[in-house]
């Protein structure tokens, strides 16, 4: 060979002697066929599939107990391709206190496509018995629910669903699977944006659906997902698959330092109420207690005054970042209603926590301080 082609084939020639202890990045777009041709499980193009997003789907289907995942380049990708699984004149009910992002998705580009959506308390089953029509295929629980952590029966709500030929799909980003199995409760599809406690460090953009069954709806989440290209980047799965090997510890202590800051905001004189599924007082505390393990690192509360106040006491804080998202091992915070939008049912004096994983006495500290 000539150097120019040694050049392009030579690094193809070694191969690792031995297994690797962690996986590879494999950043190749296109794949070598048979000699005798391309078959139809030939991957051939990375869009269609790449041993990185297998690897990560395969993670994400074991940790949720599910049988099939789909990895996307972000959580609203991921929602999107569940709603055009559906067909143009169906009937969704999603909750009227749902994150920000679906809700605009829903509004401004499914509802226009044909789809049909309520939005309502999903708090109350018989409030989602009689929204259900004829027409309804999905019904879409976020519980804990973003920003207002209110707490929605899965196990309640995918039978009534099943019994009126529904699909349930669950947005568990904010409990992920140490804390809460939907699967195993019953629903048809879990929803991640990965961006959040998957990736846990604030730098990889990603979502994912884990189905319960390999067909059905899930054959048409993998159409939408191939065809429609969505998908995370080689570098991106490979992170994610990383991340989630300390995912159980980080949870923990999610979990345990969250606790401590709502007791202490609950006693403090300047909130006038918190918004913890782990406290005895939260409205949602049984059915939290029954289908969940523990209860998150996400924390809201009302500030004892207006839009101003909270503003004020958000733009106080020295250790806690003022930064929307949620899930990284730093505390962040925000005045929610600001990042919502016209539309936002939010209070005005809502502040919004994701607890990180900082010792405790110093994240109180930084709150004693801004709540003057």
């Amino acid at each position: 060979m000539h150097t120019k082609t040694k050049a392009i084939h030579a690094a193809m020639e070694v191969v690792n002697q031995n297994p690797d202890i962690v996986p590879p990045v494999h950043r190749s777009t296109v794949y070598e066929l048979d000699k005798e041709g391309r078959s139809e499980d030939d991957w051939h193009y990375t869009r269609l599939d790449n041993p990185n997003r297998v690897q990560w789907e395969h993670v994400l289907k074991v940790m949720e107990d599910g049988e099939a995942a789909a990895a996307f380049s972000s959580g609203v990708a991921a929602a999107s391709a569940v709603f055009q699984a559906l067909e143009p004149g169906n009937h969704i009910i999603i909750p009227e206190d749902v994150y920000a992002g679906n809700r605009k998705l829903v509004k401004e580009l499914m509802q226009p496509w044909g789809l049909k959506a309520d939005f309502i308390d999903m708090t109350d089953l018989q409030n989602i018995k009689a929204h259900i029509t004829g027409d309804t295929k999905l019904i879409w629980v976020e519980t804990p629910s973003n920003p207002m952590m209110n707490i929605m029966d899965i196990g309640a709500i995918t039978s009534l669903a099943h019994e009126n030929g529904a699909l349930v799909c669950v947005d568990n980003t904010w409990p992920t699977p140490i804390n809460q199995k939907p699967l195993d409760l019953g629903s048809d599809l879990v929803l991640h944006s990965t961006t959040k406690y998957f990736g846990g460090h604030s730098d990889i953009l990603g979502g994912a659906i884990v189905s319960a069954e390999q067909d059905g709806i899930f054959e048409k989440i993998r159409m939408v997902q191939r065809v429609g290209g969505a998908v995370p980047s080689p570098d991106d799965c490979w992170m994610l698959a990383r991340s989630t090997r300390t995912l159980p510890y980080r949870m923990r202590g999610h979990n345990e330092n969250a606790e401590l800051l709502a007791r202490f905001l609950q006693n403090h004189h300047k909130v006038e109420k918190v918004f913890y599924p782990g406290l005895a007082t939260h409205a949602g505390h049984e059915v939290a207690e029954k289908q969940m393990t523990d209860f998150g690192g996400m924390i809201s509360f009302l500030v004892d005054g207006d839009a101003d106040d909270a503003i004020d006491i958000v733009g106080r804080s020295k250790l806690i970042g003022r930064a929307t998202s949620l899930g990284g091992v730093e505390s962040t915070w925000e005045h929610r209603r600001s990042s919502e939008g016209e539309d936002s049912i939010t209070p005005k004096n809502l502040i919004r926590i994701s607890v990180g994983l900082e010792h405790a006495d110093d994240l109180l500290e930084d709150l004693d301080q801004a709540l003057v």
